[in-house]
């Protein structure tokens, strides 16, 4: 099951007597045991039989025993047995195996416990892995990929009170992305910044996250459209940030150049320019701005800008023995070349 169904689960207040999440997404990982946690305590007024174990610091036997135990004055107990991987070395009980003798228990758990077991990598060949799976009781936290972060983004929006598009969605999933903990930071700051049942836009992106102004970028972008280099590095001492290496500008233009790439493509789909705008996801005021921005940067151009785009990412988070800033100066001057064969991150 995915953990949005798992989280459902919990709502509904509909447990299953074990739950095994797996998965390197730790903030989705820990969303969801906390949540089954949660749910399962309902019933217990006294807080008696809510149990939290180490599995590096418990052996297999204590496990199976805490789970078997009956609950005190209430319905059911919870136990959440975190790190299980830590048991891949080996770890033996007295019976066998202690992965075996988990995927025993998953076949006949005890009726009036929720076991919560939790592990960050764990062999899917195992029979633990495979009988949860078979069973439905296999929550997967994995990374989401680039084109589900939007969409998971929006949707934590949403759960907050507050309108998200998806290109806006996009921005936020380009500059705090891949780690769902720094996303859902971000989208938790904007939203607080627009208030509640407010539309989050640019505006509060760029407040809250990136701290460039929206038009200084569109004009940095206007600059390298225009082969301006002297206007493009000016502005870039305007915007360049320090702390971030410059990561945060880098989303910003590779945003605005796949903004860019979408309006022209509804332009030649026969899209009036204010519809174009929207496929873009911008609002039908920035058609003019973006039309006039496609007129002066060709197709093959703002491809080779992402190409550029992508090797300058790849040189600020390590790639590079060279300053930030010098990597992200001789990019602009790749961008501004006029020859779209000099290609990207090039001596970056």
């Amino acid at each position: 099951m995915t953990p949005e169904d798992a989280l459902n689960e919990a709502r509904a207040g509909s447990l299953r007597p074990v739950y095994l999440v797996a998965g390197e997404e730790q903030y989705l990982a820990a969303r969801v045991v906390a949540a089954l946690a949660e749910a399962a305590r309902a019933s217990d007024t006294m807080g008696l039989n809510d149990e939290r174990i180490s599995a590096a610091d418990t052996k297999i036997e204590s496990v199976l025993s805490a789970a078997r135990t009956l609950p005190m004055f209430s319905k059911r107990r919870v136990l959440v047995v975190k790190g299980i991987e830590s048991w891949e070395g080996g770890a033996k009980g007295k019976n066998g195996d202690a992965f075996d003798l988990l995927a025993d228990y998953v076949q006949a758990p005890a009726p009036s416990t929720v076991l919560v077991l939790a592990a960050a990598k764990l062999d899917k060949r195992r029979r633990l892995y495979t009988q949860a799976s078979k069973l439905g009781c296999l929550v997967v936290c994995d990374a989401l990929s680039r084109g589900e972060l939007p969409r998971w983004i929006a949707r934590a929006a949403s759960e907050r009170g507050n309108e998200m598009s998806r290109d806006v969605a996009e921005l936020v999933a380009e500059l705090a992305g891949p780690e769902l903990s720094a996303v859902s930071d971000a989208v938790e700051r904007v939203c607080l910044y627009v208030g509640p049942g407010r539309a989050v836009d640019e505006e509060a992106v760029a407040a809250c996250i990136v701290r460039v102004r929206p038009a200084t970028v569109w004009e940095l972008v206007d600059a390298v459209g225009q082969r301006d280099a002297g206007r493009a590095l000016a502005l870039l001492n305007d915007v360049y940030d320090p702390q971030d290496r410059g990561l945060r500008l880098v989303g910003v233009l590779a945003w605005n150049a796949r903004q860019l790439l979408r309006f022209e493509a509804a332009l030649a789909q026969g899209a009036s320019a204010e519809d174009a705008a929207r496929r873009a996801g911008a609002k039908p005021f920035k058609a003019r701005d973006l039309q006039a921005q496609v007129r002066r940067t060709p197709r093959a151009d703002l491809e080779r800008w992402l190409l550029t785009l992508a090797g300058v990412d790849a040189a600020l988070k390590g790639g590079s023995r060279r300053l930030p800033k010098a990597v992200l100066e001789h990019a602009l001057l790749t961008l501004c070349r006029a020859a779209p064969e000099r290609h990207a991150g090039r001596g970056a």
